[in-house]
């Protein structure tokens, strides 16, 4: 009989890391406490869109994965749940993770192993999870064994990703390690790094919050250049030019669950040494803020009086998916709460359901209401409609418009 893998939290991450699991062959089922999402996929629905998915999903179908709401009796259990921040704090909220493996400490069998994906700040498992083993082993005999394997994958390039990119598994010991690496190389082509936990924690959020920091630094010049009347674009176009220099490219803000969190946890964990991590994300945060106030400068250029008459163009936090977390349109939106300001309209076609007020769900509709559209994320789709938006007013802050009299950040 194959041993069991539970796959505890059917996100972004846990969905595709199950299916990927049972298309290679592996005994898997896959646990969420939503109801309606278990049903969904019990009954043939993807709860979100991702190239691939389908077809990876029906390989999975095909293996015999299973979907439940109930935690099972497993040899490995991979833990893929939430792990917000404080707002106020800035550290990590481990209650789904603490939640979850109270859990499957209720059903597992002795010597499993429960692999964390669910990024976390470092020490989090040492202070949230080993007592929750420690006591298991204390009331009932039972040894857990603890690992974290921090997701790496992106959504819009998830399964190749998942194929191709390098992990880092951190164990109590290499025998632990070994065996989590053998479940993650049946998909995995990419390089296992094995290590201590508290490295594997802290490895996760130190690579988003480098990525964090370049975006800041390009950010940061787009300000600088628009005082300093400099084409920031083309700006960094050369200085890229230079061998050992990689400026990202500027925005809207910084969305998603990685990039837009992971840096808070290094923050609240080590005030006053993460310094540099702090500004970064200040001045990301800020970029929403920034993006409204150069609308307001453009209409009052253009004798735009109605704030109704402004189109925002993409909910989603990056292009050609339909992830809204920590969308950059939707922390403009509140800015806008914040100053009493409401009636701009939105749009973004991969938003099926009404999430913000205004919300159109017709291109055409949408830019025959407007005087004035603001690209947020750069869609494929704005890109081949370049076109039909050529008699409006264009604040293009993701660079992706050709079309002359464009304005940018």
């Amino acid at each position: 009989m194959k041993e069991l893998i539970n796959v505890i939290g059917l996100g972004y991450i846990g969905l595709p890391t199950a299916l990927m699991l049972a298309s290679k062959g592996l005994s898997v089922v896959g646990t969420d406490l939503n109801v309606e999402k278990v049903r969904q996929l019990q009954n043939g629905a993807l709860t979100f869109e991702e190239e691939g998915l389908k077809c990876l999903y029906n390989k999975a179908l095909e293996n015999g994965i299973k979907f439940s709401n109930v935690y099972e009796t497993a040899e490995m259990y991979i833990v893929a749940v939430p792990t917000p921040f404080n707002k106020f704090s800035k550290k990590v909220v481990a209650d789904y993770l603490i939640n979850a493996v109270g859990n499957i400490a209720k059903v597992c069998k002795n010597g499993s192993i429960v692999v964390v994906e669910s990024t976390i700040s470092p020490g989090t498992i040492e202070r949230f999870i080993r007592p929750i083993a420690e006591n298991l082993f204390e009331d009932e005999g039972k040894k857990m064994h603890l690992a974290h394997a921090p997701e790496r994958i992106i959504p819009g390039n998830m399964i190749n990703e998942l194929i191709h990119n390098n992990r880092t598994i951190g164990a109590d010991n290499l025998q632990i390690a070994q065996k989590v690496k053998g479940i993650y190389s049946m998909f995995c082509e990419g390089e296992i790094e094995l290590t201590d936990i508290k490295t594997a924690e802290m490895s996760k959020v130190v690579e988003n919050a480098y990525r964090d920091i370049n975006i800041a630094y390009a950010n940061e010049l787009v300000k600088i250049c628009k005082v300093a009347d400099v084409d920031v674009y083309e700006l960094i176009r050369i200085a890229n030019k230079h061998p050992r220099v990689n400026i990202l490219s500027p925005g809207p803000g910084v969305g998603g669950h990685c990039i837009s969190v992971d840096p808070w946890f290094l923050v609240g964990d080590y005030p006053g040494l993460a310094n540099i991590i702090l500004s970064a994300r200040k001045i990301n945060d800020s970029m929403p803020e920034y993006v409204l106030e150069r609308i307001d400068e453009i209409m009052a250029q253009n004798n735009i009086e109605l704030v109704e008459r402004v189109g925002l163009y993409g909910l989603t936090y990056k292009e050609n998916v339909d992830d809204i977390r920590e969308s950059p349109t939707l922390q403009l939106l509140d800015c806008m709460k914040r100053h009493l300001a409401k009636g701009i309209k939105v749009y973004d076609p991969y938003i099926k359901e009404d999430i913000v007020e205004n919300q159109y769900h017709d291109f055409e509709t949408f830019v025959s209401n407007i005087d004035m559209i603001v690209i947020m994320v750069g869609h494929d789709e704005i890109k081949r409609r370049q076109k039909d938006i050529d008699h409006l007013l264009i604040l293009d802050t993701r660079n992706v418009i050709t079309s002359k009299n464009v304005f940018k950040l």
